[in-house]
């Protein structure tokens, strides 16, 4: 009876293997014929933490000590990344819109040095475009609010650099906007969820052709973003709260919501519950690949991506339903966001800037404002130099 047995379990490993084998060449078919899109990826940051942007040092053929290379990318079929121009939340008050300016300027940079690999876009159809030539159509997206330093103006310069989203936080309070830290009672609600600036940030994203992410936002900026917006947004790399219950995820009457509005970038958790919720057509893929500590077994880098497909494959999704999450959805909100950007076309920029009581500190200058016209840091040396002047005329 051993032999009996022994062939019985080589017998299921055989079929098991051809099942799976099956499972990953329909994955890869699929992915070639649907551009895979990545909401999600902080390979610029390891550029500034491990090489200070130092590009010229770096070989992203060879590089191993990231989830991101270019042969990791080719193997994942990935054909469209944003790029996460991140900068840490400590930078805020500070340098972060040069901190920020600086990781775009390195996304920029990694296309015109791999233009074999890389194709910069900033458009759906350029998505489209870097597919057909076999290339990973690039682009930007900024995490955080804190780096267009509560200016409209900012906003739009860096639209004009390539950035087609913004996240509206990241892991602290801006002076316009809560971050999702404020829902687990660590930080103080500073605006119940969006201040008035933080409204007119919102019409004017929509005005410019900005995608809204809500991945790390309060969830009463959730919902008052949703009732402001005449555009689409997207959640680049968050889950299922009532899967995963962490404050960072998406609860799911903010789920409910987003049917036939929103995507979903789901960081790792792509669930069948979020299809049998509120439908397929609100899941992407949002890896945060190069962002977190740790990655699920299986998951280990870029390069696995056909293992999820054929993952989900097993799991009975449907052929649609994947071509939907591969890219299919991404690509339909960024059009319904350029639409809504086209019929805005004529539209004058927003140009009331945040009151400067709400954005004052030391060495904040007040030049544009109408009651003052001087740095308060210039104003903070007064005494001093009053002081000196006097003592001068004594001498």
């Amino acid at each position: 009876m051993d032999w009996v047995k022994t062939v019985c379990l080589v017998l299921w490993v055989f079929t098991f293997n051809s099942v799976a084998d099956d499972l990953k060449e329909h994955a890869l078919k699929l992915m070639t014929d649907t551009p895979l899109i990545d909401g999600h990826n902080d390979l610029p940051w390891q550029m500034k933490s491990l090489f200070n942007n130092q590009l010229n040092t770096v070989d992203l053929y060879k590089l191993n000590s990231t989830h991101t290379n270019i042969p990791k990318i080719k193997e994942g079929h990935i054909s469209a990344q944003f790029w996460a121009a991140y900068v840490p939340c400590n930078t805020q008050y500070k340098d972060a819109v040069r901190q920020t300016l600086e990781q775009i300027d390195v996304i920029h940079r990694m296309c015109h040095k791999y233009p074999e690999v890389f194709k910069f876009a900033t458009s759906s159809q350029d998505i489209l475009d870097a597919f057909e030539q076999n290339k990973t159509a690039s682009l930007i997206g900024v995490e955080g609010g804190h780096s267009i330093d509560s200016s409209l103006g900012t906003l739009r310069t860096m639209y004009q650099l390539g950035v087609r989203y913004l996240t509206i936080t990241h892991s602290c309070n801006t002076p316009w906007a809560d971050n999702w830290l404020v829902d687990t009672g660590s930080e103080p609600e500073a605006h119940g969820g969006l201040s008035d600036f933080g409204k007119q940030v919102i019409r004017e994203m929509n005005r410019i052709g900005m995608l809204i992410d809500l991945s790390h936002v309060s969830e009463k900026v959730m919902n008052q973003v949703l009732d402001i917006s005449e555009a689409p947004v997207i959640f680049s790399h968050s889950s299922a709260y009532s899967i995963c219950n962490h404050k960072r995820n998406v609860p799911d009457d903010v789920l409910m919501r987003l049917v036939s509005a929103t995507l979903t970038h789901v960081h790792f958790h792509i669930h069948k519950a979020y299809v049998l919720l509120a439908g397929s057509s609100i899941i992407g893929f949002g890896g945060d690949y190069d962002g977190v500590p740790r990655v699920p077994d299986g998951l280990e880098d870029v390069s696995k991506y056909p293992d999820l497909v054929a993952e989900l494959l097993s799991r009975k999704w449907s052929d649609e339903e994947i071509r939907g999450a591969l890219g299919r959805n991404l690509l339909r909100v960024f059009r319904e966001v350029e639409e809504v950007r086209d019929h805005q076309n004529g539209t004058k920029p927003d140009d009331i800037l945040i009151p400067f009581k709400e954005v004052q500190n030391s060495c904040r200058t007040d030049f544009g404002y109408q009651y003052a016209s001087s740095s308060t840091c210039i104003q903070s040396f007064y005494p001093v130099v009053l002081v000196l002047t006097l003592l001068n005329k004594l001498l």
